[in-house]
Formats: structure tokens, C-alpha cells, sequence
């Protein structure tokens, strides 16, 4: 597909219908037509099978539908290009999917799924699981590599101050998963040099659940470490090639070298801006996936909203997400 840029009138206008929604996925994942069947795996060997015109065809219940569907002749089973990927058994239209996807790929502060429920008539239950089908194509390969040369570190934590709530009655602690309160730490890593941005939630912030992190995703003996001067980074800095720290304290944000924790911070404020602002609340078991959606968003900022719409397409194999896994609702 030519290298265009999108936005939502071109979009609109290029998806009138369904079967414009599938040519679209086909070019954008394919370049036209399918390389491999998604089921055995066969190189070629492929034919269209409906529907003969391209557009619409009647299914075995005497319906219409405008589903494009291909036949493998080594297996002999249908697919789409939705086979396998995070569309796949959608009942939602495709073109609903394409212009949500877009709508992620350029709202930095998100999209919520009352939002989406509102704008494209569908369930809030079926758009909420739509956006978190969206975010784990949005989230990092699992064999994405270690981060090295120069890498910045800081941790904060997710959620409202215990003491504001409203209680009818003595305000007690709550005592969350993590001890004497339920607030969530999140540890981001930003890659001085690529601005990749890493960010996952951590049980406590302690050196150990730190180095098993760090170690995770990170080159550790070949890296340049920045970070705050919270003493359990001062602990794990002779594992490092190098370790720089400021003191916020005493008002210092960046020292000789340039070293300095800004980079983070500034993630730090535009995630805790668009949970408050967006979505108001987050659960434990959800968070996760948050943060890789605006860690995604934040590491692919300097590029258009139409290359990160590509990108997205082109990282929905093998994403599939069923309701089953998910413990509750966000």
C-alpha cells in the first residue's frame, strides 16, 4: 500500500463498506493478498473463495455479507484476515474497528470506552473489550531486546490518596495488596538515546523487586544508569558500567554529564494525567495493560498518526484476546 496519510474524513470515505474494511486490513497486513495460511502455515497455495464478485455474497442461512474469506488448498480450511489476530470472531463491523484503532493511534491521553460506546453505538461492555483487544497490540514483542548505553530510571505510584475518600464512618487504612496502602508502584525505563519507554507495575519498590527488573530489561553490565538518588539505586550501581544520580531534594534536576530523571517524570505526568483524566479509575488487575498502551503511545510519539495506525496492523498476529483471561472489569 502507498505510503498516504490517513485521518478520519479519508478514512470514512475509503471504508463505505464492510468489504472496503477487509481490502484495507488485506493491504495494510498482506500488501493484497495472503502469503501463508494462518492455520497450517503453508507458503501459497491460495485461492479466493467468496465472494466471486470481491463485495458480497449469501451465507448457508440465506443472509448477505460482505466477509471475505479464502480457502487454504493444503488444509482446506476458511480464513480471513482476521484469523488469529485480536479481531478474530469480532461481531463488531471491521470498519468500527479501523476508525477506534485510529482513534487510539492519535488520542495521547487515550480513549475511553463509555467514549467509544457513544460514538460508534455499540455496548460499553463490547467497547471496553475492544480497547483492551487494541492495547495487547500494543504491547512490547516478548523478545523485544535488552536496553542499553544510557537508560533512565524512576518509580511512582498509581492511585488516590486513602485519606480523601468519603467513608461513612472513622476513616481506617485500607490495607491494599501492597501493606498499609492500595496505591499501585509503576517503574518506567526511558532509553536516553531512542526514547523507548518501558513501564510496568512492581509489588513494592524495594532493591530486589528493582534488580529483578532492571535485569529484565536491561543490559546491565553495558549501561549507563540515571536515576533519582533513592538509596536502593545506590545499592545496585557497581553492577552498572556507570550510574548518575540527581537530588531533588536539594533541588538539583540535572547534573555535569547531563545526566537527570526528566525524561520519566514527564511520562509519569502524562500517564497519571490521562488515568485521572480519561479513564478517572484503573484496576490492579488492568494496570498493566494501561501502561503499555502509553508506553507504546510515548515511545512512538514523534511519528504520524497514520505510521503508528501501520504499526498497530502489522502487530495484530497472534494478539488474540478472549473474554475467559480477564479476571474483572476495569
Amino acid at each position: 500500500m502507498e505510503k498516504q496519510e490517513f485521518s478520519v474524513p479519508k478514512l470514512a470515505a475509503r471504508l463505505k463498506t464492510e468489504a472496503d474494511a477487509y481490502r484495507f486490513l488485506e493491504e495494510l497486513r498482506w500488501g493484497g493478498e495472503p502469503q501463508a495460511c494462518p492455520l497450517c502455515g503453508v507458503v501459497g497455495k491460495f485461492y479466493f473463495l467468496k465472494p466471486a464478485n470481491g463485495e458480497t455474497r449469501r451465507t448457508r442461512t440465506g443472509s448477505r455479507t460482505e466477509r471475505r474469506l479464502w480457502k487454504c488448498a493444503s488444509c482446506r480450511r476458511q480464513f480471513s484476515v482476521l484469523t488469529n489476530t485480536i479481531f478474530h470472531g469480532t461481531r463488531i463491523p471491521l470498519r468500527t474497528w479501523v476508525l477506534v484503532i485510529f482513534d487510539m493511534c492519535s488520542a495521547k491521553n487515550g480513549v475511553s470506552a463509555w467514549e467509544v460506546s457513544r460514538k460508534y453505538g455499540i455496548t460499553n461492555e463490547s467497547a471496553w473489550h475492544m480497547l483492551h483487544r487494541i492495547r495487547e497490540a500494543m504491547k512490547r514483542e516478548p523478545v523485544a531486546g535488552l536496553l542499553r548505553r544510557t537508560v533512565i530510571a524512576d518509580e511512582t505510584w498509581i492511585g488516590g490518596d486513602p485519606k480523601n475518600r468519603h467513608r461513612s464512618g472513622p476513616r481506617v487504612k485500607p490495607r491494599g495488596p501492597f501493606g498499609g496502602t492500595d496505591k499501585i508502584p509503576v517503574l518506567a525505563l526511558v532509553h536516553h538515546e531512542t526514547r523507548e519507554v518501558r513501564a510496568m507495575s512492581i509489588v513494592d519498590v524495594t532493591g530486589k523487586n528493582l534488580r529483578r527488573q532492571l535485569g529484565r530489561h536491561i543490559d546491565v553490565p553495558n549501561t549507563h544508569l540515571w536515576t533519582d538518588s533513592a538509596g536502593y539505586y545506590r545499592q545496585l550501581a557497581p553492577e552498572f558500567a556507570d550510574h548518575e544520580a540527581v537530588n531533588h531534594k536539594a533541588g538539583q534536576y540535572k547534573v555535569r554529564g547531563g545526566a537527570t530523571t526528566n525524561a520519566a517524570e514527564g511520562f509519569f505526568s502524562q500517564l497519571k494525567r490521562s488515568l485521572d483524566g480519561t479513564h478517572h479509575h484503573v484496576s490492579l488487575w488492568h494496570l498493566d495493560r494501561y501502561l503499555e498502551q502509553f508506553a507504546w503511545l510515548a515511545t512512538n510519539c514523534r511519528k504520524s498518526d497514520s505510521e503508528r495506525l501501520r504499526m498497530l496492523i502489522n502487530n495484530v498476529d497472534g494478539r488474540r484476546l478472549t473474554y475467559r483471561p480477564i479476571p474483572g472489569v476495569a
